[in-house]
């Protein structure tokens, strides 16, 4: 515990991948006190056609009470 899943589109290289997660880690163990042995991340690229449905509709619009940071668009 944690994991992180990060959703954007395709596009990125596995480096700027890599390069986030370690981020992600560092952040999470350095302001939650989490052991980075716990954490882990994930990507899940979402095609820009399909992001409207599989991303916004349900895990921004029907989840906006759980969000720390909302989108601007």
């Amino acid at each position: 515990m944690p994991h992180i899943i990060v959703k954007l589109w395709p596009g990125r290289s596995d480096e700027q991948k890599i390069a986030l997660a370690d981020k992600m880690a560092e952040a999470m163990t350095e302001i939650m006190g989490t052991p980075d042995k716990n954490i882990s991340v994930s990507f899940e690229e979402v095609a820009k056609e399909d992001w409207t449905e599989e991303v916004y509709n349900t895990d921004i619009l029907a989840k906006e009470s759980l969000l720390y940071k909302k989108p601007g668009y």
